[in-house]
């Protein structure tokens, strides 16, 4: 394995990387919007290493999602209703032990596990997909579902669970392998699924959803590389759990068609900058 050479933390970048991941983390919790798809490449360009990043930016995000998913729960823009649902699981699925009861809960449950089985495959092909390919492919992927939110903005639709079990498989693995690409594939991906704006970002930044994924990731790393840069983790942790609450309560204010505009807008943002980058930077 190649020893990647650690770049030193002064206290001035310290602060630096811990207001950067504040701001990111408040995007993410309050629209959507990619924390790690954009951390990632900017700690990269900053001059640390991929290795160092990755795992700093995945256990900041799961703590961060953490609070952020108990607030959103507080404020009324999910119900985390974990109890199983008897009724259901008699009616549909009767070979299945457990089912959450209230639909958030449900959604939380089925991309917490697509997010275990695809942060882990994520992990594990990391070193063997071209940085470039990954990085156009992810590009493509969040400016697509950001002009499709903006095309269909207007319109409600019923949710199909074979495309959330889809959407989780792949955001999940987009995370595992790069940091990134988790949220405004799988946010934008249940609104134009037809799932309502707000409860698509509280399930998606909450405590189960992309915080599972964001912990078997990082396990992950810690299993395979074993070296991680704490000092690096401790200032994006910092960051990300101040943003959190704050955001949280900022959706719950929000109008839900304006909150739908502008997430299509921010996700379209973030595809063409990831695309930019690839070549570019």
């Amino acid at each position: 394995m190649i020893k990647e050479e650690k770049m030193e933390i002064t206290p001035t970048l310290f602060a630096v990387v811990a207001f950067i991941a504040f701001s990111f983390q408040y995007m993410s919790v309050s629209m959507g919007l990619g924390y790690g798809t954009v951390l990632t490449p900017l700690l990269l360009i900053i001059g640390f290493a991929p290795l160092q990043v990755v795992p700093a930016v995945l256990l900041s995000q799961f703590a961060g999602g953490v609070i952020g998913g108990v607030t959103h729960h507080r404020v009324g823009n999910i119900n985390l209703d974990f109890r199983r649902d008897d009724r259901f699981i008699k009616e549909r699925l009767r070979g299945l032990g457990y089912l959450p009861r209230s639909p958030d809960a449900k959604v939380i449950f089925i991309l917490a596990i697509c997010g275990a089985i695809g942060a882990l495959v994520g992990v594990f092909c990391a070193i063997n997909i071209p940085k470039l390919a990954l990085e156009i492919y992810i590009g493509v992927m969040v400016l697509g579902i950001g002009i499709l939110i903006l095309i269909r903005r207007h319109q409600e639709g019923t949710l199909s669970w074979k495309r959330l079990i889809g959407i989780g498989l792949l955001g999940s693995f987009n995370k595992g392998i790069s940091g990134g690409g988790y949220i405004p594939l799988v946010t934008g991906g249940q609104i134009i699924s037809g799932r309502e704006v707000k409860s698509s970002v509280g399930s998606t930044t909450t405590t189960v959803a992309v915080t599972f994924a964001c912990a078997v990731g990082f396990l992950g790393y810690v299993l395979i590389k074993g070296d991680i840069y704490w000092m690096l983790v401790a200032a994006a942790i910092i960051g990300s759990v101040i943003a959190a609450p704050i955001a949280a309560r900022m959706v719950k204010r929000i109008d839900a068609k304006r909150l739908k505009f502008a997430i299509g807008i921010g996700t379209s943002l973030l595809g063409a900058l990831t695309i930019a980058k690839a070549f570019f930077l």
